[in-house]
């Protein structure tokens, strides 16, 4: 049996703590505990700004949308919806109420999700792309949360910087609160799509504990589908080298060196699969030289291992990630190296 940690006491030592430095104004959590979220917000999902820099913003106020007749199924039990696909092949959305239920058990492993081909879906690298892949297949509804895998409208094709910086804090946000109170917690994932477009331009996270009303999770968020310093066609899916857009130092790859409105993944058009993450390829070099090299992080510790760490054997399969990438920007994304092998 897991310990539970009481919530309750946990939400009470940050209010008593909030009061001590002169006002609730002083802490920032984003509504929750277990968030940290970038402090603007619009109202409605058709006033999102353009991205400035941030892998996400609030919106409503960070007030999820549920309507009562939501709220009251998922207070009867955890259920999973996936919406069908459109006329375009495209994701419509995913409602779910998760927890331990729906969550993989403890050892399972996740079944292969190369086969699947969401909309939009190109291939092409770069050498400053964590893994060198620009896509990823994202799950609306994490496998960490709801188990689905290889379901074709639980996967949209995200950006690394997608998968990685905007949906997974908030999908590690969700699993930590499921782990430490055994409660619920009801989300909305909705993905963005323009006209006859066949990549979303971000999706819509909407997030609320059940049991608690909201006290442990709350939000409402959109993620942008964006790379910085990569161009998109989001009516395509084709990408190409942006050199004037921040965080572009870097090349495309293998073809080292391109520069301007190269596309690749277009018909007629160069194209390369580069290495995805758990490739043994290298992914390129730091600003600084460093060179990339195998890393293991643990999605939920947030922790990065040298592939010889003992301590690997007692990680959760649904924790394990394996890449190949640079030291110095596992630690810019968040990740702290570990206190065993100190890699």
């Amino acid at each position: 049996m897991r310990l539970r940690k009481p919530i309750g006491a946990l939400i009470a030592t940050l209010l008593a703590a909030c009061l001590a430095i002169g006002g609730c104004a002083a802490l920032d959590l984003g509504g929750s505990p277990y968030l940290n979220l970038p402090p603007q917000t619009f109202v409605g999902a058709d006033a999102v700004p353009p991205y400035g820099g941030s892998p996400q913003v609030q919106l409503n106020g960070n007030e999820p949308a549920f309507t009562a007749e939501e709220l009251a199924r998922a207070g009867r039990g955890c259920f999973e919806d996936y919406g069908p696909l459109d006329s375009f092949g495209r994701c419509t959305g995913a409602l779910a109420c998760v927890g331990e239920p729906t969550m993989p058990a403890r050892g399972e492993e996740r079944e292969p999700i190369n086969e699947v081909r969401p909309s939009g879906w190109r291939k092409g690298s770069y050498d400053f792309v964590e893994g060198g892949s620009l896509y990823n297949r994202c799950h609306l509804v994490a496998w960490m949360l709801g188990a689905e895998n290889a379901n074709q409208r639980n996967l949209i094709t995200g950006t690394r910087y997608l998968n990685t910086q905007g949906m997974l804090p908030l999908e590690q946000a969700i699993a930590r609160y499921i782990d430490d109170t055994g409660n619920t917690v009801l989300m909305r994932v909705t993905p963005d799509f323009r006209e006859g477009e066949l990549l979303a331009r971000g999706v819509r996270m909407e997030a609320q504990s059940v049991e608690d009303v909201g006290a442990g999770i709350s939000f409402d968020v959109y993620c942008y589908n964006v790379q910085p310093g990569v161009g998109i066609d989001y009516a395509t899916g084709e990408h190409w080298l942006d050199e004037g857009a921040a965080g572009s130092k870097g090349a495309a790859l293998p073809e080292a060196g391109l520069a301007g409105r190269q596309t690749y993944g277009g018909s007629g058009q160069a194209s390369a699969e580069g290495p995805s993450a758990g490739s043994s390829e290298p992914a390129g070099r730091g600003a600084d030289g460093e060179q990339a090299r195998s890393y293991v992080l643990n999605t939920r510790s947030r922790k990065f291992h040298d592939p010889s760490c003992t301590g690997l054997a007692s990680m959760a399969v649904a924790n394990r990630s394996e890449v190949t990438a640079v030291r110095s920007e596992l630690l810019a994304q968040g990740y702290e190296p570990c206190g065993t092998c100190k890699p």
